[in-house]
């Protein structure tokens, strides 16, 4: 039997190892978190996950922690100082999309009751994941069939950096699919913490 050893994309230093075995693949439905790893995956695109994590909480000051509802009130004047903030990832568009996808998030909690309510409906089925959760099967799964619809529909409703492979990192973050390998010890209290969780009320 293989010995217990993080997820490989862990070990290459302390803050991604801390981030990994404390939050990657518990399950969320608290729905300002969910709208901040939406917005900061955006910001990911092109740049390393770790560029962004050492980054989060100058993020979360210049985003007002993430309040969808306040965000969505941001103006003009917002952006510009934003774009000059560097504490954050000083991307126009990318900002501009997280106060556009604010205002889609509001529209989104008015819809299901909760933002988790919608995203949680696009969990994949067990069948649809793969036997054997093995490094090299979680390397080449970049994407899945439910990834790809919520990015359809999110674009479809508005919001914007949300492609299918955005979407599915997203999804591995918040517990939707866990994408721990199955050498890492993680994957159990993962697994384990979904299990109790239910689903979320709409």
């Amino acid at each position: 039997m293989p010995a217990a050893e993080p997820c490989f994309w862990s070990r290459s230093d302390p803050v991604l190892g801390a981030y990994h075995d404390t939050e990657w693949g518990f399950p969320v439905r608290d729905d300002v978190r969910l709208f901040e790893k939406l917005c900061l995956e955006g910001f990911q695109a092109g740049l390393s996950w770790l560029t962004i994590l050492k980054r989060r909480e100058g993020f979360r000051a210049a985003f007002a922690g993430f309040d969808f509802r306040t965000v969505a009130q941001f103006g003009t004047e917002d952006v510009e100082r934003l774009v000059l903030e560097p504490a954050i990832i000083r991307h126009r568009g990318k900002i501009v999309s997280v106060l556009n996808n604010a205002a889609r998030a509001i529209e989104l909690s008015r819809e299901f009751g909760s933002l988790a309510a919608y995203f949680w409906s696009f969990e994949p089925p067990a069948s649809a994941r793969p036997a054997r959760m093995t490094e090299e099967a979680v390397r080449q799964m970049t994407t899945c069939e439910e990834a790809r619809r919520l990015s359809k529909d999110l674009k479809r409703r508005g919001w914007t950096f949300v492609g299918p492979t955005t979407v599915y990192a997203f999804m591995q973050a918040m517990g939707l699919v866990n994408d721990h390998v199955e050498t890492c010890p993680v994957r159990e209290p993962a697994r384990a913490a979904r299990a109790v969780m239910g689903l979320p009320p709409g």
